[in-house]
């Protein structure tokens, strides 16, 4: 069917309804996290900071790129492990026999290929892996930012407790940005294996992420 046959949000509705839920929920973040830190300052006899102030602070730079970094790697760790790994029965599982379409070698003679593949060389060869690369850039930016803000905050907080302030890799061997580190990723990868072993044998009716409602238990892929 021809694209002009649909609105522009049918044609973008997922991402839309899902950049909008994020940015709801991120200023949702910010104005609780703003609340609470300065809840935090005023008990350790420090005055209450804007909001505008609040939101260069390393509590928010913290708690957000905490959860972004997390995130990152856990759609890095899936694309790249469902390259060559397997899981009998899931829908998120490539076939354990039949070559896939997107093993094939890409086409440079199609029409609306894009431009790396018709290019080839090095171009091609970053293209075909660009989607993990991407996962992974995002992710290690958002680890160096949850550290950053983690390392501000500690340090604040270690001044306002009349304590000295830490260097970095002082910080680093302290207990606390590991504990936020391993308590998000352990999150994403319980959700990526129960999405991998729920889809075995539980079915969504319409939604491409389950297999087909009459689909046996042990057919692998969607």
């Amino acid at each position: 069917m021809s694209r002009s046959k649909h609105s522009y949000f049918y044609r973008n509705s997922l991402s839309i309804v899902f950049i909008t839920l994020f940015l709801v929920a991120l200023v949702a973040q910010a104005v609780f996290g703003w609340h609470l830190h300065n809840d935090e300052l005023t008990k350790l006899g420090a005055a209450a900071i804007g909001f505008t102030e609040y939101l260069s602070s390393g509590h928010f730079f913290s708690a957000t790129f905490e959860n972004f970094q997390s995130e990152f790697l856990q759609m890095a760790m899936y694309v790249m492990l469902t390259i060559s790994l397997r899981q009998i029965g899931s829908a998120e599982s490539k076939d354990l026999e039949k070559p896939e379409v997107v093993d094939r070698e890409p086409d440079p003679s199609k029409e609306d290929a894009p431009g790396p593949v018709k290019r080839g060389g090095w171009r091609l060869t970053l293209y075909k892996n660009s989607l993990s690369l991407s996962f992974l850039i995002l992710f290690l930016v958002s680890w160096v930012g949850h550290l950053y803000g983690s390392f501000i905050d500690h340090n604040e907080q270690q001044v306002l407790q009349g304590e000295a302030p830490q260097t970095l890799a002082a910080y680093l061997g302290e207990p606390d940005f590991w504990f936020e580190t391993f308590q998000n990723w352990q999150s994403e990868f319980l959700s990526v294996a129960s999405i991998v072993i729920l889809s075995i044998f539980l079915r969504q009716q319409g939604s491409p992420e389950s297999k087909p409602v009459d689909a046996a238990h042990m057919e692998t892929g969607k």
